[in-house]
């Protein structure tokens, strides 16, 4: 008998600069069953980019349809201009064939995720502290002061959303990080609620 070979769907949110990124390539160059989730989008693809692997590339109307469908986990329309969105189908065709699914996504979108997949698995990534993290985002040399400042106080607003997730890594050492991330993929392929096969296995025809 086998323990469960369905796929996780592992949502990692957390404020810009913390280092989800880099964590979340890290476990998959470990572990090739872990892929990153493809999101549909109807801006325009960028120099290199390929339809299918960076983003599923859709027309405004093909989009506005799939919303019609409930096509999506979740989706969000940016300042009003491009809409993106996590195709439903994409990522249960992963789960179906064992494969685990990240979803790098912001507070308010993994919260939607949650909603529409309860099985799905929360983990927030935050820093060690504000300081450290204004450092990083310092230290990227992308933004401008006014940005980094923006930034600092948005996370200081994402932060309130760990109580909601399932688990809280601090990114203070990525090796570190990254094994926890591990730990938290083998204990949830353990966990009761994703093994209910085998449970039904040996209870399924007991009498009550």
């Amino acid at each position: 008998m086998r323990q469960a070979t369905t796929g996780l769907l592992l949502v990692v949110s957390g404020p810009a600069g913390v280092g989800k990124g880099t964590i979340n390539a890290e476990l998959m160059k470990r572990h090739p069953e872990i892929k990153m989730s493809v999101s549909a989008t109807t801006r325009a693809p960028r120099p290199g980019e390929v339809n299918g692997v960076h983003y599923f590339f859709k027309t405004p109307d093909e989009f506005r349809k799939m919303i019609e469908d409930d096509a999506f986990l979740e989706y969000m329309h940016v300042f009003g201009m491009n809409y993106y969105g996590t195709p439903r189908d994409y990522v249960f065709e992963q789960l179906a064939v064992g494969n685990h699914v990240i979803l790098e996504i912001d507070v308010n979108g993994a919260r939607k995720v949650k909603q529409a997949f309860p099985e799905a698995i929360r983990v927030f990534i935050a820093p060690p502290s504000l300081a450290e993290l204004r450092k990083r985002l310092e230290g990227r040399g992308t933004e401008t002061p006014e940005q980094v400042e923006r930034r600092t106080l948005e996370a200081y607003t994402e932060l309130k959303d760990m109580p909601s997730c399932d688990y809280v890594i601090v990114n203070d050492d990525l090796e570190t990080a990254v094994r926890q991330l591990e730990a938290i993929v083998v204990a949830e392929q353990c966990s009761a609620l994703h093994n209910a096969e085998v449970i039904n296995t040996f209870l399924g025809g007991m009498e009550s």
